[in-house]
C-alpha cells in the first residue's frame, strides 16, 4: 500500500473525486488502481471563502515499487504497517486470573487484551452495568436523587461514557488504531477510523461499552458489577488478592488498578496500604456555554449550516500576566452540561454530547491549572483534599441540593453577581442558582478566567458574549495523584498495576485505554496462565 497525503477536495465535491486525484499524483492509469481506502480526513477553514476536506489515502496499486521510484514528493510513501501484534508471554505462572478494578477505558481494554491472550480476567465494577446507571444518573438529573456508587464518575464505561466520546489524542501509538478497531467492531461508526477529530457520543458509546463487555466474557473472563474493591490483601510486598464489599475475598498476583480519578475511597485505602502516591497538578474552573450556531460561524463563516460540516468545535489556551494558563478543555458541541457528583455534598460539572451533537448550545470546561504549590499541605492526598473543598463551596452556594451556581459572563467580568438569564438558556440540571462565582472559585482561579476569556475572544469571536453562561464547578478534569510505578508498570507493591487516568498515566478516552493495554502487556510479559 502507498499512503498519499493532502488529497484536497471542496466540502461540496463527491468523495469519488479523491480517485482521479489519486490517479494524477501517483502517475497511473485507471487499470494500475486496484483500490483505495481512506486513512485520514480532516477539514481546512482557514479561508473565509472556502472550506475543504482534505484526504489522506492508502492505495493499492498494480507494481507498488515502480510506482514509488518515479514519484518525486517525499510525503508520498509506503503506508506503515499498523497491525496490532501480542506480546511474547512471560514464564511465570499466574495461579489466580488476574483482576482489573474499575471498567472505564483503562479497565475495559486491560480486560479485553488479557482476554483476547486468554488470561480469562476478572473485572470487578463498583458501580452498575450501563443500563441501570442511566437510570440512576436520569433520576440524579430530574430529581437530584445521587446515588454515590453509580452516577457519571462510577458504572460501567467510567465517567467517559457520559460525555462527547471524544477519541482525539496527541500520542502517537499503534495501539491506538487497535482500540479504534475495537470499538468499531463494538459498533461504534465507522467513520471515527479516519475522521481527524473522531467522537462517538455518549448515546452510542453505552452500547459499545455493553459489546466490549460481551466480548470480554464471550473469551472466557468475567465482568461483575457492584462489586466494589474494598482492601488489598498484601503480604511481603506483595498483591495476594483484593477484597469486594468488605467481605469477598478474589485471590489474584496481578490487579490492574483502574479506578479512574474520582474514587477516593480507594486512594485513602492505599495511602494506608503505603502505596507510593505523589500529588499531580490538575486544574478546576467552569463549564462555559453558547449557542452553538455562534460557534458554527466563528469557525466556518458563512458556511455555518453547511450539512457536511455539522457542529463546529474550538480548542484554546492563553498564558495570563499572573503566569498561570487558561485553557479549555473537553468542548462538547452540541452538547449540554451535566451533573456529575459521586459524593454527598459537592458540586460536580461536567460536558456531555449525543453522537448527532444536535442541542441548542455548546459548551466547553474553562480551565484553570491547579498544583501542589496551591494545596498548602505536602499530604500525598492533598490535592483531593483541594478538589472536595471548592466542590462543597459550590454544593453550598447552590443551595444544598445539587443546583450549581451560575453565573453570566458579562457579571463576571464585572465582579458582580447575575441576577437574570440572557439569551443563554442553561442546560445543567437538576438546575443552576445565579450568583457570584467567586463565592465558590479561589480568588486566582477568578483573574485568571477573566483575562482568558477576553483574550480568547480574539481567537473565537463571540467567546466573551456577554450572555454566555458559567456553572460552577469543573473539577474532574484528571486525577489529582498519580501511583508511581515502574518499568514494569507495577506500583511498589508487587503485582500492583496502577493504569489510566485515575492512577496519573491518561488524559482522555484513548490515552487511558492505551495506558490500560501498556498495563496489559505488562502482565503477559511477566506470566503465564493455563
Amino acid at each position: 500500500m502507498i499512503r498519499v497525503p493532502d488529497i484536497k477536495l471542496s466540502i461540496d465535491e463527491d468523495a469519488s473525486s479523491i480517485k482521479s486525484v489519486i490517479m494524477k499524483k501517483l502517475q497511473i492509469n485507471e487499470t494500475d488502481l486496484i483500490g483505495y481506502q481512506i486513512y485520514k480526513r480532516s477539514i481546512d477553514a482557514r479561508k473565509r471563502d472556502r472550506v475543504d476536506f482534505v484526504y489522506t489515502v492508502d492505495v493499492e496499486v498494480v507494481n507498488e515499487d515502480k510506482v514509488l521510484k518515479r514519484i518525486k514528493d517525499k510525503k508520498i510513501a509506503v503506508s506503515p504497517d499498523m497491525t496490532y501484534r501480542y506480546v511474547k508471554k512471560g514464564d511465570e505462572k499466574l495461579q489466580h486470573p488476574p483482576v482489573v478494578i474499575g471498567t472505564g477505558p483503562a479497565g475495559l481494554f486491560a480486560g479485553l487484551i488479557l482476554a483476547q491472550m486468554g488470561y480469562t480476567p476478572i473485572l470487578l465494577e463498583r458501580g452498575k452495568d450501563v443500563d441501570k446507571r442511566t437510570e440512576d444518573i436520569q433520576a440524579f438529573w430530574t430529581k437530584g436523587e445521587l446515588d454515590t456508587e453509580s452516577n457519571v464518575q462510577f458504572g460501567e464505561g467510567g465517567a467517559g461514557t457520559f460525555s462527547d466520546g471524544k477519541l482525539t489524542t496527541q500520542i502517537k501509538d499503534l495501539r491506538c488504531r487497535k482500540i479504534l478497531e475495537e470499538l468499531v467492531k463494538a459498533g461504534a461508526p465507522e467513520e471515527i477510523m479516519y475522521v481527524s477529530k473522531p467522537h462517538i457520543g455518549t448515546d452510542i458509546l453505552r452500547n459499545v461499552v455493553k459489546n466490549i463487555r460481551e466480548e470480554i466474557i464471550k473469551l472466557g473472563g468475567s465482568v461483575l458489577f457492584e462489586k466494589k474493591v474494598t482492601d488489598f490483601i498484601i503480604e511481603g510486598g506483595k498483591v495476594k488478592g483484593v477484597v469486594v464489599n468488605g467481605q469477598e475475598v478474589i485471590k489474584t498476583e496481578a490487579a490492574v488498578l483502574a479506578v479512574g480519578h474520582s474514587a477516593r475511597d480507594t486512594f485513602e485505602t492505599l495511602y494506608k496500604h503505603k502505596v507510593q502516591i505523589h500529588q499531580k497538578p490538575f486544574s478546576i474552573g467552569v463549564r462555559i456555554e453558547h449557542p452553538q450556531k455562534l460557534i458554527d460561524i466563528a469557525q466556518y463563516g458563512s458556511f455555518a449550516d453547511h450539512p457536511h460540516l455539522g457542529a463546529a468545535d474550538y480548542k484554546m489556551a492563553h498564558h495570563c500576566d499572573n503566569q498561570r494558563s487558561v485553557y479549555t478543555f473537553c468542548m462538547c458541541p452540541g452538547g449540554q452540561v451535566v451533573a456529575a457528583a459521586s459524593e454527598e455534598g459537592g458540586v460536580v460539572t461536567n460536558g456531555m454530547s449525543e453522537y448527532a451533537r444536535d442541542k441548542e448550545n455548546a459548551n466547553s470546561a474553562l480551565l484553570v491549572g491547579v498544583g501542589p504549590e496551591d494545596f498548602d499541605s505536602e499530604h500525598p492526598l492533598a490535592g483531593m483534599y483541594f478538589q472536595r473543598k471548592w466542590e462543597q463551596k459550590a454544593f453550598e452556594v447552590g443551595g444544598s441540593n445539587y443546583y450549581a451556581p451560575a453565573q453570566l459572563v458579562k457579571d463576571f467580568l464585572k465582579d458582580q453577581p447575575s441576577e437574570q438569564l440572557g439569551k443563554v438558556k442553561p442546560s445543567y440540571k437538576p438546575g443552576i442558582v445565579l450568583t457570584d462565582l467567586r463565592k465558590c472559585l479561589p480568588s486566582f482561579v477568578v483573574e485568571t478566567m477573566k483575562e482568558g476569556i477576553i483574550a480568547l475572544d480574539k481567537k473565537l469571536r463571540g467567546f466573551n458574549l456577554g450572555d454566555a453562561v458559567m456553572t460552577a464547578i469543573e473539577s474532574r478534569s484528571s486525577s489529582p495523584i498519580r501511583i508511581k510505578r515502574d518499568e514494569d508498570y507495577q506500583s511498589n507493591i508487587q503485582g500492583l498495576y496502577p493504569s489510566g487516568e485515575g492512577a496519573g498515566y491518561a488524559g482522555g478516552i484513548i490515552s487511558a485505554a492505551v495506558d490500560g493495554i501498556r498495563t496489559a502487556e505488562a502482565i503477559a510479559e511477566r506470566f503465564t496462565f493455563i
